[in-house]
This record gives structure tokens, sequence and C-alpha cells, in this order.
């Protein structure tokens, strides 16, 4: 059908559209002159939603397939909703694209769009969905979510309306997503996504195959594991330069600016989402900045809470909380003699760093090497374990392991009489007996 012109009978109050097809003339409905004509308005949404789809097949064309985390592996994609959840710059987005392109069709069925696009602007998501699931829509996929206001609640409308949909979605801001997530709690099956391990930056680099082993495994095979990687690759050839820059995927597009780009990340934080979505009173945050690099040059930092409420000025009970948001923005990683429990209300026993590269960011030239090391192995290992405070070593892993970290010179005095003791020492390539070389642990995922 091709309509050719509105027409407006004489002293009548309602229009109509002239068109024609196949030679033959035809009308469409009656519609009121005071509001958009119907016809009018869903030609406006097809074209609209046409600019949508072209835009999820471009970036869907574009992406590349040459790498891909493990994470992809991981999650159960069949589920109706999936949400994966990530600090910013960690590679949620192609993530999307990628499953998009291995897995998906690129017609009408699939659609990735970001909730950042102005589209959102002057539409709602419930409408998009709707229309998309009248088209045939069966996968949609949403970027930054928490930048589209009531995004949980509509989601949970589409879940419980359009059964036949399946839904991913990704959020940054941590804040918001934990601010709406119990609007989704029994519904959304939800990812932590963090960077890259050792393993995945070094086939970023050489696009060379790794495999993932499991901790025991490696606590087991150290030796056997060291002959097989390093008849590739020299791992500490690579380790430092990891350990300083390698954590986030971005930093391989804009190796000159990435320390730049992840201090813009860290002020976003710290400055716009803590003081909107936690109420930080934004006179502290200079304070909070201040602490930050103090665990970056800490070896490592065990918080005297209440010294440190005097030193900035605010209660105890403030102090702890304001600790607890740091550590919900995944700038910071908290470690406990006992995890279970409301990590909110308790003094952590030491505060780390999210990863090593944020230390190097915010301390390049008085970073602590020790930092460094239990930062790398704290961050590498809890993704996978449960990892606490031990009165013993530095770490105590899924309860029955224990772990100090050190250099290649660390020995055993401290561990002698433990059972299920290990060293994670730095600067070597092969271990020995319950020595083993800490770049390994970066091959857990």
């Amino acid at each position: 059908m091709t309509w050719l012109y509105k027409v407006k009978p004489f002293l009548r109050r309602e229009c109509f559209f002239i068109g024609y097809r196949s030679g033959k003339i035809y009308r469409n409905d009656y519609c009121s002159k005071q509001k958009t004509c119907n016809f009018v308005r869903r030609n406006k949404q097809n074209k609209e939603m046409d600019i949508l789809f072209e835009k999820s097949y471009r970036k869907t064309q574009h992406i590349s397939l040459n790498f891909i985390r493990s994470i992809m592996d991981d999650i159960r994609w069949e589920n109706r909703l999936i949400g994966i959840l990530g600090a910013r710059g960690v590679g949620k987005t192609t993530l999307l694209l990628q499953y998009i392109k291995r897995f998906l069709s690129k017609d009408s069925l699939t659609l990735y769009a970001s909730l950042d696009n102005i589209w959102f602007s002057n539409h709602h998501l419930i409408d998009l969905v709707d229309d998309f699931v009248k088209k045939g829509g069966k996968h949609l996929f949403l970027d930054e979510v928490h930048k589209y206001p009531n995004w949980s609640q509509e989601l949970k409308n589409a879940y419980d309306d359009y059964p036949d949909l399946k839904i991913v979605f990704t959020g940054s801001s941590l804040l918001e997503i934990l601010n709406a997530r119990a609007d989704l709690s029994r519904r959304a099956v939800v990812y932590q996504m963090q960077g890259l391990s050792f393993r995945e930056y070094l086939m970023m680099s050489l696009s060379e195959n790794f495999p993932v082993y499991s901790l025991s495994h490696i606590l087991e095979n150290h030796r056997e594991i060291s002959a097989e990687i390093t008849q590739k690759i020299k791992p500490l050839q690579y380790f430092n330069h990891y350990l300083e820059t390698g954590y986030y995927p971005f930093s391989f597009e804009f190796r000159d600016l990435y320390y730049n780009q992840l201090e813009e990340v860290i002020n976003l934080i710290l400055e716009i989402e803590l003081p909107f979505l936690r109420k930080v009173d934004i006179a502290y945050i200079h304070k909070l900045k201040q602490l930050m690099l103090i665990i970056a040059e800490s070896a490592p930092f065990i918080p005297n809470v209440q010294k440190l409420s005097e030193h900035i000025g605010i209660n105890r009970t403030t102090l702890v909380s304001y600790l607890y948001y740091l550590q919900e923005t995944h700038l910071t990683k908290h470690l406990y003699k006992n995890s279970t429990g409301t990590a909110k209300l308790r003094k952590p026993d030491k505060i780390f760093l999210e990863n090593t590269n944020l230390a190097y960011t915010l301390s390049s030239h008085r970073t602590n090497i020790g930092n460094v090391r239990e930062t790398f192995f704290f961050n590498q290992v809890e993704y996978r374990h449960k990892v606490e405070y031990s009165n013993k070593s530095d770490f105590l892993v899924d309860g029955k392991y224990t772990f100090e970290i050190g250099g290649k010179t660390k020995n055993k005095r401290q561990i002698y009489l433990l059972e299920n003791a290990y060293i994670a020492a730095d600067d070597i390539e092969y271990g020995y007996e319950n020595k083993i070389p800490l770049w390994m642990f970066g091959f857990l995922y």
C-alpha cells in the first residue's frame, strides 16, 4: 500500500488517507482531527524502530570475535531474564554483541539497544518491548539500564506480561542497580562480571589460547602447569604490565590515555554517584579520595575506624557505611575474618583496592609492591572462591586453604605448622612443593 495524501472533506471534523495498491484506490478509517492520526503514529513508530534495528545490526556486524571472555560460557543464556552487572569498562557491551553475533539471528527476532540512546528520552521502555514482541521479537538485549528512570519496574512488567520474550540487561552503575534490584530479585538471574584475568589479558595481547585451571588443579599440579605455559610464553615478561594496565579491556584501545580514563571513572563514582545515590556528604569526598590513596600505598591497609573517624570528622557508624559504599562501587575490596553477616555494619579487617590498576592510577610512584601482590591474589581468587581474613596468614580460601603472599625469597616459616598451607610467590616461573608462582592464580577464569 502506498499512501498518497490526506483528504479533509468539506465541513467535516474528520480526515482520512487516500492510497492505492495494484491499481485500486483505498482509504483508511476516519481519525480524529484533534489527535495524531493512528496511521501517522504507527508509521512514525515503525521508522523509529527501524532505526534501532539498524543501529543494533551495525554494532553487531562490527564487533570482533577474535577474543571472547570466559564468562560467556558461564552464563545460562536460556533463562528468561538475565542481568550482567559490573564496573564501567569491564566489557559488558562487547559480551552482549558477541553473543548475538555468534548465536542469534540478525533479523527482527533479535534487538540490542542501549538505554542511554536519545530514543528513550521520549519513548517508554515497555512500549519498545510491546512493539518488539508484536513484530515477532524473541531476544531483547538492553545495555546501560541504569540510565533509564524506573527501569526495574518496567523490566519486571515485561517479564510478567511477555512470557515468550527473553531479556538480557546490563548495568554499570552498581549503586543504581543495587537500589533497584529488589523488584527483580525473584525473576532475574544475575551475574557479576569483573575485569580481565591475567590469562585473558595474555590471550588478548598475544592471540594465544590458554586453558582455565581450577584452584585444586593448580595446588596439586602447579609444576606441570608451569611447564605447559612456559612452552608458549614467559609469563613474568607480561605480568607487571598486567598489574599496571591490564585489568580493563579498554586499555588495548587507549594505551596513552588509560590512566586518565580510569581516573575519570573514579571521580564519576565518588563525586556524582555516591552523593546522589547514597547521600554521601559532598564535603567528605576529598577525604574518601585521600583514603583510597592511603590504601594504595599501604602494606596492606588495616583500618583503625576510631582514628579515621576522628581524622575525617565523622562518627564511626557513618564512616563504616562510607567504607561499605566504596566496596559496593567496586573501588575497594574488603576482607573479613568471617564473611557471614551484614558487611555494611562491620569494620573490615583489611581493605584493598578492587584491582591493581587502580593502585597504579592513584599512586604510580609510591605503590606498595606487597599490597599489589595481595590485591592481585584477592581479586583473582575471590571471583570464584570465598576469601577470608586469617590471623595466621594473609588469606583463608574456602575455609580450608591458607595462603601467604610474597616475593621469590618468601619462606615457609609463617605457615610451617599449618595444614593445607601454601605460598604464592612473585618473580618465579616454577614452584616447588607448596610454593606456587603468584601469576598462576591469574588462570582461574
